[in-house]
């Protein structure tokens, strides 16, 4: 593993109870989400997982995983996948996300990975890493899906990942509108809620699945970064949804 400079910090067994998480900044006061990631994250760092953010309190930060126990429908041997690189507010334009691409790259080679890959689409989604900043540093378009998802790869010995066979499919046989998400992201702790008040107050049939292990993971029947939701047995987005999101959907 690359040493951390002063100016990044990596998250260790060590100094997660310690560290603020970077994906909501938070007074002191606890926030469910926060907390449920970081009990994520400490189960996830043993198995080759990284968080790697700016030494300071701001959203700036790369996580990544060994692609063997990433918990997306994401087949490959040796790869690196990224979950999320985001740099908000006032840190854009400084390099950073520069810097912390550059490093997973260099961590994956010095661990003599075969690529980097991560999900991306046609047309840029929100709550998925930036493409086209990705493409930048060489990554491209491997696979995709009917519906404009792509898995771009990062091939440094010309081997490439791929979306397991079950999740191309995108369609359940389920009616109702089903969520499928995990902990690790703990904005899914602000939205679920709202989801569940909403459907309550419109008489909307819906279930909530939680993805418990690495096997669920890899079982889903659809792309998947932490969240997909489905309507009338067809995928619809890894989007968190807002309450006109969710209107958009259950018109359809």
């Amino acid at each position: 593993m690359i040493e951390a400079t002063n100016e990044f910090v990596n998250l260790t067994a060590e100094n997660i109870d310690s560290e603020h998480l970077c994906c909501i900044i938070r007074t002191k006061k606890q926030h469910p989400g926060v907390e449920a990631k970081r009990q994520w994250l400490k189960e996830r760092l043993p198995q080759g997982h990284v968080f790697r953010k700016l030494n300071a309190k701001a959203t700036v930060f790369i996580e990544y995983a060994p692609l063997e126990k990433a918990w997306v429908p994401i087949v490959g041997d040796n790869y690196i996948y990224i979950y999320c690189l985001w740099v908000l507010g006032d840190a854009k334009g400084k390099g950073y996300g520069k810097a912390l691409m550059e490093y997973c790259i260099e961590d994956a080679k010095a661990n003599g990975k075969s690529g980097v890959c991560m999900l991306g689409s046609a047309k840029q989604k929100s709550w998925l890493s930036d493409q086209s900043f990705a493409k930048k540093f060489g990554f491209k378009q491997v696979e995709c899906t009917a519906n404009g998802y792509e898995l771009l790869a990062l091939s440094f010995d010309s081997t490439l990942p791929h979306f397991a066979d079950q999740a191309k499919q995108m369609r359940i046989d389920d009616d109702q509108l089903c969520i499928y998400y995990d902990c690790q992201c703990p904005y899914v702790y602000q939205v679920l809620p709202n989801i569940q008040a909403y459907c309550e107050a419109n008489a909307v049939e819906y279930k909530l699945i939680q993805i418990e292990s690495l096997s669920q993971a890899k079982a889903l029947p659809c792309v998947f970064n932490n969240f997909a939701v489905f309507y009338k047995g067809r995928f619809e987005t890894v989007n968190l949804l807002d309450n006109k999101a969710l209107e958009r959907i259950l018109k359809k």
